[in-house]
């Protein structure tokens, strides 16, 4: 009975013991693992503030990159200090393209000869065409006109009449850009500026339609008769005073240049009517193919001659 006894005894004391010490656990631990956890934290904050301080110090013995980021910091700052996230000024800086200059056709009137400017300014007064554009026109028609041989103010006169300085003409027919010309007929004349969408730059029109009015020039033998041909009229009886209105325009263009003065409300002839369809500008294809109908076969040019045109039109920039 007394060993039962004190065995009993010695059972309670240990699950008292135990009691205590799972009580003393429960009381500690949320105490300990607060201490932990607030320990951890100091010391990832710590770490956390030596990187920035190295980070910093890093910054500074490097200029250039100090200045980028106080530079983006300052824009990131200012941006949504000043603008709302749907503002015009957040919305265009998206929109932005610098290389937008590049894409221009202008040029600055101040930069041309007195004649090339006096050129200029009539042209935009009597056609109300801006005069950057028509710098960058009329100073290319000096530069093509001398490497073809040809006036510069017929090159003008050719675009007044056929397009009025629109680049982006197009006629009933198809006749397209400042110098109307088929492009469907001529397609591969645009080959070396990129494809048949080149007939809407300005500067690539121009170079074609140069290129075709030379080719006709060079078949008929005269301006006057290059120009029926350009206008399809070759084998017409009349080319409805086209010819007459272009060379008129030209003489005005002369005038100008010189420095004389011409009214831009003189006119320059009758106006001439549509031709029919296939028969305008630039439907003159090229040699040996089935749509060339406005060139007889006594005035093709001669191979020598074709080898100039070709020589001429590969040394252009």
């Amino acid at each position: 009975m007394q060993f039962a006894s004190s065995t009993v005894t010695s059972a309670i004391d240990g699950a008292r013991q135990g009691a205590r010490a799972a009580h003393r656990f429960a009381a500690t631990f949320p105490k300990n693992f607060g201490r932990g956890i607030l320990k951890l934290s100091y010391n990832s904050s710590a770490l956390l503030g030596l990187c920035v301080v190295a980070t910093a110090l890093f910054i500074c013995f490097r200029p250039d990159l100090r200045h980028a980021a106080e530079s983006h910091l300052f824009g990131w700052l200012q941006a949504r200090h000043q603008a709302p996230p749907d503002s015009p000024v957040l919305l265009a800086a998206t929109w932005s393209d610098p290389q937008g200059i590049h894409r221009a056709t202008a040029a600055n009137p101040k930069e041309l000869s007195r004649e090339q400017a006096a050129v200029v300014h009539w042209i935009s007064r009597r056609f109300s065409v801006a005069p950057e554009p028509l710098s960058r026109l009329v100073r290319e028609s000096w530069h093509i006109g001398q490497r073809a041989a040809l006036d510069p103010t017929l090159i003008l006169a050719v675009m007044a009449v056929e397009s009025s300085f629109n680049p982006f003409a197009q006629s009933s027919v198809g006749a397209q850009g400042l110098m109307q010309v088929m492009t469907r007929i001529h397609v591969k004349k645009y080959d070396a500026y990129g494809g048949n969408y080149a007939a809407f730059d300005p500067v690539s029109n121009l170079r074609v339609g140069v290129q075709i009015l030379k080719e006709c020039i060079q078949k008929a033998g005269s301006v006057q008769g290059g120009l029926r041909y350009y206008v399809g009229a070759a084998n017409l009886p009349s080319d409805a005073g086209y010819a007459a209105k272009v060379l008129a325009m030209q003489a005005q263009l002369r005038m100008v240049a010189s420095g004389r003065s011409v009214s831009t409300q003189a006119a320059v002839g009758k106006s001439f009517k549509a031709t029919p369809p296939g028969q305008t500008l630039a439907s003159v294809p090229p040699k040996g193919t089935a749509e060339q109908t406005t060139a007889p076969t006594n005035a093709a040019p001669t191979s020598e001659n074709q080898d100039q045109i070709a020589s001429l039109w590969n040394s252009l920039d």
